[in-house]
């Protein structure tokens, strides 16, 4: 292999250890690779709320930049964290097989759950945060940024109850904590679990390359789930979960979305053969927004404009 494919990442362990993750798997088949880490904006601006910097991509943007200028020849992400419509010359080219896609509470104890005590959580997820005062409105929630390792040590530091993180990160960097609960009740975002690999449009040799790293069935459960996102116009700035499954020939779909404070809730819920989840996502978005989600995005963003 003449070419040696540089992998560009943001420079958090989660992010290196995913970007390293692909590097293994591309020098097994026989490819020269190297790591670029990268700082990005959202890793950079930690006091403001990541719906308040109004900014789509905030954690892909500097990698796209990269790629755009040919510093790097593929940029890793978690795929949670990618805009739905990728930057003009930028193509998906592998998603890899997803972890888990659940949420998880780290706690300090969780007695206060099961007495219906007032407690505060903290994340920086409008989507976890809307779910959560859904299910226990008497609690309060606060803003929580910065990567997994600074999250985990504000919630040492500060005398919050919990933090609410996704189980697949902690997972992948070995901090997953024992008595972390899993919020299975929480929908998670769409394509949490996953890492994307994304490249320019017209390198042949690095699509071909990662083209092997694909796995298919998580690419059509992502696309769902992205497609449901996209129609809903929601970008990190609205509360909207979704989850496909794919068990035998069938694709178990469910989306929500939230108003902000977690008062309303509009849910879908589907089965299809897998040979007709054809727009599936989109399809079922389009039902939301019948049921009075046009209504409550348009309040999201009203609520969102009011803040910048």
């Amino acid at each position: 292999m003449s070419k040696i494919i540089r992998i560009g990442t943001r420079d958090s362990e989660l992010a290196l250890w995913q970007a390293t993750t692909v590097q293994q798997k591309l020098e097994a088949l026989g490819y020269d690779t190297i790591l670029v880490p990268t700082k990005s904006l959202g890793d950079q601006v930690l006091d403001k709320p990541l719906y308040e910097l109004g900014v789509t991509g905030i954690f892909t943007k500097t990698l796209d930049v990269a790629l755009l200028k040919g510093d790097i020849d593929i940029a890793v992400h978690s795929m949670k964290d990618v805009p739905t419509q990728l930057p003009k010359g930028i193509v998906q080219v592998a998603v890899l097989e997803r972890a888990m896609t659940y949420d998880i509470l780290v706690h300090k104890g969780s007695a206060f759950l099961e007495n219906d005590q007032p407690a505060t959580i903290a994340t920086g997820s409008l989507r976890r945060k809307a779910q959560w005062l859904n299910k226990y409105p008497n609690h309060k929630v606060v803003d929580l940024r910065g990567n997994v390792n600074t999250r985990l040590l504000k919630l040492i530091e500060n005398d919050w109850e919990g933090a609410i993180f996704a189980q697949a990160g902690l997972e992948r960097i070995k901090l997953l904590p024992k008595d972390a609960i899993q919020l299975d009740w929480m929908i998670p975002a769409p394509a949490q679990g996953a890492m994307l690999v994304v490249a320019k449009e017209e390198d042949d040799f690095t699509k071909e390359a990662l083209g092997k790293l694909n796995h298919p069935e998580t690419e059509m459960g992502t696309t769902i789930e992205r497609e449901f996102l996209r129609t809903l116009e929601g970008g990190c700035t609205a509360p909207i979960g979704a989850l496909a499954q794919i068990k035998d020939q069938t694709v178990h779909f469910e989306g929500v979305v939230f108003s902000l404070d977690g008062k309303q809730k509009i849910d879908i819920k589907k089965e299809v053969k897998l040979s007709e989840a054809k727009d599936l996502g989109k399809i079922s978005a389009e039902e939301v927004l019948q049921k009075g989600g046009d209504k409550l995005m348009q309040e999201i963003r009203n609520e969102n404009s009011a803040l910048h």
